[in-house]
């Protein structure tokens, strides 16, 4: 045998060892006879480097790497809705049926491992890339890293897709996670807080060497696409297992939500028993046929829910109480408690939303409170011990004025928070304007973060957004922590953001109630700012989803001079404040006209239908009613939904059909 088939039998031995140990717990020969196997691999590669494969285990491990470039996801990275108890399964299965009829519906059950989501994307078997969850449209290319872990193939086997996307979570097993902090403390070093937290931070190492050595594992539980030949969530994870990936065996394929409960119910008190972190039970309709049907909601698909595990309470005292000032002015008191270790992490403050919930709690300075994380992230809490409260405890009297600026608080009836009208001049307003406007989902610019802005406000080189764009690096240079590099970053991040699309600029202005979603539908009606400043309350409420509350709003922020002023100076700057011809509203061809999209397409995705359908003036809805006008059919529709499109004399059209009816 040549060195070159040498090598390429070595491989194949090795990863199928590798496989056996890492991702089948099961290993088939000894550590002794492994590493012979891996040292001869070695020396033929150095000695043959032109016969060096880049999927060999050996190039697991590569050279350090400088920061991550951002990327976007080929397809979004979804959160999911969560539910506390067996009523919001009820709940959410009702919405399903509604949507797909009264038929059987099956369910895959899989616990919800606790670490970093990761989008894995495979060529010709081949692992080319690994980008962290992020915002879920973009993520951070963290490849290098990813291929230290030795679960996670190189190269797969089987029937696998020419092309294709997986998702998994990166997370670290409790031995791992002990051995990695007994190695920790014998060096001097403080221990990790908890597996999650590691597991992320560790996906964040510029040297994937170390990275190697953190013990991290990778289980994968979604596809991504569509694929004919994969019919039920169930048979993929089947499929997975026999492409070379680690799929969890505690997933199960159940009948009704009755064996959902029972599954949820083992698994509250059995978790504890399991390697990873785990924080409750994700339940998915199994047929991919009714995922296509069901689709997703603005954040999350709709075929999906969490189940969350109760979360663990701790008690904590209440030192004192702080007042944050949000960027609309809103009012959020927010608890200073003694330091408590609550899963995995300290925690040292609690927020208490508003008046209302202070006053609901009876929350006095020196009670003891229950505490605990709300989605295992966020603290919150949830009560007072009452049989330890002191003596000499007050009862809380809610701030009168704004603890930045002293303005009056207002509250408008029926609205919980108290604000702070004062946004001209108040310090944490005008800075967090300032903030949303760089952040990711607007104008992402990079080099500047909220330290930066608080900086450049406090040397008063900036009072607002429009400000950045006349910026000086001589002044800049002279600010502490401000070297050359970091001002040229800077600077460049923020000539950078003139090319960012308008429906991004439109969000980064900060209009009250016009988030994401809402700028989007206002930039594809109204085509450009002008358009949308000239806009009258009529007008704005003929846009789909775009109610009183928004409108008002919209109409109140250009009839403020301010406002026109920083939107006017934008447009000198040379932002985009007209929508790309390709995204703008093509006609109203459709328009009064509501689809529902069912079934598989070939020339075109279900997004791209539905981005037709609202260029031309229509708009997609969820579920059939005597509301829907027409049914645009796929392949593989659910029998069902055909059913129901009939009963209620709905048109169902193909996909030629509409395009004649846009052309």
């Amino acid at each position: 045998m040549n060195p070159e088939e040498r090598i390429k039998a070595l491989i194949h031995i090795i990863e199928k060892h590798n496989h056996s140990y890492y991702v089948l717990n099961s290993p088939d020969i000894s550590d002794y006879e492994y590493d012979m196997l891996y040292k001869e691999l070695e020396e033929l590669e150095l000695s043959h480097p032109d016969k060096k494969l880049s999927h060999s285990p050996t190039q697991r491990v590569g050279s350090i790497v400088k920061g991550f470039d951002t990327e976007p996801h080929s397809q979004r990275m979804y959160s999911l809705d969560n539910s506390y108890n067996k009523e919001d399964l009820y709940e959410w299965v009702s919405r399903l049926k509604k949507v797909i009829g009264e038929v059987p519906i099956e369910y895959t059950c899989e616990l919800k491992y606790d670490g970093a989501s990761i989008s894995l994307t495979y060529e010709n078997g081949q692992l080319t890339k690994a980008l962290t969850r992020g915002d879920g449209t973009q993520g951070d290319n963290v490849t290098a890293n990813i291929r230290t872990i030795k679960s996670i193939p190189l190269t797969l086997k089987g029937d696998y897709p020419s092309f294709f996307e997986i998702r998994g979570e990166v997370v670290l097993p409790f031995e791992n996670f002990k051995k990695l902090n007994d190695l920790r403390v014998s060096n001097g070093e403080e221990p990790f807080r908890n597996p999650r937290n590691t597991a992320s931070g560790s996906l964040k190492i510029q040297d994937p060497s170390i990275v190697s050595q953190r013990g991290l594992d990778c289980l994968l539980y979604q596809l991504a696409g569509n694929f004919p030949h994969v019919k039920t969530q169930s048979e993929f994870l089947e499929k997975a297992a026999s492409w070379g990936f680690k799929v969890p065996n505690t997933a199960k394929k159940c009948g009704s939500i009755e064996e959902v409960l029972e599954f949820i119910s083992f698994y509250d008190t059995a978790r504890h028993e399991l390697p990873y972190e785990t924080d409750g039970v994700v339940v998915k309709v199994n047929s991919l046929e009714f995922q296509a049907e069901l689709g997703y909601t603005a954040k999350s698909p709709r075929w999906a829910m969490a189940y969350k595990f109760k979360a663990d309470s701790v008690e904590s005292e209440v030192e004192s109480i702080d007042y944050q000032v949000g960027r609309t002015g809103a009012i959020t008191p927010v608890a200073n408690l003694s330091p408590v270790l609550l899963a995995g992490t300290v925690v040292k403050r609690a927020s208490l939303h508003n008046a209302d919930q202070i006053e609901k709690l009876d929350i006095r300075i020196g009670d003891t409170v229950f505490v605990e994380k709300g989605g295992e992230i966020i603290p919150k809490i949830t009560g007072v011990n009452f049989s330890k409260r002191p003596l000499n405890a007050l009862s809380l009297k809610y701030i009168t004025h704004c603890p930045k600026c002293n303005s009056p608080l207002h509250r408008v009836a029926g609205d919980a928070k108290h604000f702070c009208l004062n946004e001209r001049d108040c310090p944490p307003q005008i800075i967090g304007k300032i903030c949303h406007f760089i952040s990711r989902k607007a104008l992402d610019i990079d080099g500047l973060g909220e330290e930066t802005v608080s900086l450049l406000y406090e040397n008063k080189l900036i009072q607002s957004y429009a400000d950045l764009y006349t910026l000086n690096p001589i002044l800049l240079i002279q600010l502490d922590r401000m070297a050359q590099k970091s001002v040229d970053n800077m600077l460049n991040g923020i000539e950078a953001s003139k090319q960012i699309p308008f429906e991004k600029v439109l969000f980064g202005l900060g209009i009250r109630f016009v988030g994401e979603t809402v700028a989007k539908k206002l930039a594809r009606s109204f085509g450009s700012i002008s358009a949308l400043r000239d806009a009258d309350y009529e007008s704005l409420i003929a846009v789909d989803e775009i109610g009183e509350v928004i409108a008002k709003s919209v109409l109140a922020f250009f009839e403020d001079s301010y406002n026109n002023e920083l939107v006017n100076r934008l447009v000198s700057y040379g932002l985009q404040m007209e929508l790309s011809s390709e995204f703008k509203l093509q006609g109203h061809k459709l328009s009064g006209l509501n689809f529902v999209i069912s079934g598989v397409f070939e020339t075109y995705s279900r997004p791209e239908l539905k981005e037709l359908i609202e260029l031309n003036g229509g708009k997609v809805v969820g579920s059939l009613s005597s509301k829907t006008s027409y049914l645009l059919a796929g392949d593989q529709m659910g029998p069902s939904k055909k059913a129901k499109a009939i009963s209620l004399d709905i048109p169902l059209i193909s996909v030629e059909d509409f395009l004649k009816m846009i052309s």
